[in-house]
This record gives C-alpha cells, sequence and structure tokens, in this order.
C-alpha cells in the first residue's frame, strides 16, 4: 500500500497482559491514496521497534507498507479515538512480518500530496464556529465536527 500520511498519534504503552509486568507499545497513523479512500493503520511491538518506526516518518511524507495484517474493524471502539474511515478494516503492522519504507511524495506520485489537504469528512458534517456560538444550548453534550482555521499561535 502506497500513501500519503494524512494524520498520526504519539507512542503509547500498555502492560501486557501475556506477559506480566512488562509493557507494549502502540501508535496508530492514516494513510490516504485517493481523495474518497484511506485507512487507519496501528503498530505494536516493542519499545525499541515502535519509536523507531514513529521517528522514521511524519505527517506529509509518503509511505509504503508491505505485509500488513489486514484485520475487521470494531467501528465503535476504533473510531473512538482515530479518524473515521470509509474502509471497513485496518491495518495492522508487525515487528517481524511489516515493513514501512518512507520516500518523497514526488518521488511516489505528485498526485499523493493534494491529497493531504482534502478534509476526511463529509462537507455537509461540518460546525461553523458561529453556528456553535449561537446554536450552543442545543449542541451542548453533543459530538461535533468543526471547520476552522488557525489565524496565529503564540505563546
Amino acid at each position: 500500500v502506497i500513501g500519503v500520511v494524512i494524520g498520526k498519534t504519539d507512542v503509547r504503552s500498555f502492560p501486557d497482559r501475556k506477559n506480566i509486568g512488562s509493557e507494549r507499545y502502540t501508535f496508530n497513523f492514516t494513510i490516504r491514496d485517493s481523495p474518497t479512500h484511506f485507512i487507519n493503520v496501528q503498530a505494536w511491538g516493542r519499545e525499541e521497534y515502535i519509536r523507531a518506526l514513529s521517528e522514521s516518518f511524519r505527517v506529509g511524507d509518503c509511505v509504503t507498507i508491505e505485509n500488513p495484517l489486514i484485520q475487521s474493524k470494531e467501528a465503535e471502539r476504533e473510531e473512538k479515538f482515530n479518524p473515521v474511515t470509509p474502509s471497513c478494516y485496518k491495518l495492522l503492522l508487525s515487528e517481524n512480518h511489516s515493513v514501512v519504507k518512507t520516500s518523497s511524495c514526488y518521488e511516489a506520485d505528485t498526485r499523493l500530496l493534494s491529497l493531504l489537504h482534502l478534509p476526511v469528512k463529509d462537507p455537509q458534517d461540518y460546525y461553523s464556529l458561529g453556528d456553535i456560538v449561537a446554536n450552543g444550548q442545543s449542541l451542548n453534550g453533543r459530538i461535533l465536527n468543526v471547520l476552522a482555521a488557525v489565524m496565529s499561535v503564540s505563546q
């Protein structure tokens, strides 16, 4: 699979249920290869492998993923922490079988670069900040998609 990385989480660890006292490490990222197709990828493994893999690319890089495990996603659980994708699958990376290679998007396919700036949500599924201000009471407690632009960043 070749695509541009459009999102990425930080590395985190969890207690390993099989090896009491040790930790398993993971991070997620989302790749896109067309305007309508993108998929979440989850990597699991030893700390050294996961940290090195996570540091090997960033959002905006093109990656080639070889030998991932394809798995059905558990929509409710998965999409609470990852972007909602049009696929009912996710890719799992394992240290022993999978390979992730990075390359310049210009080398891979210049069309991939344009995918980086496309929204992952339906354009009709956003609230503007003005809508939220005007209808705040009726939206209380709801989860919303917000489309906004950052005007400035300061300390």
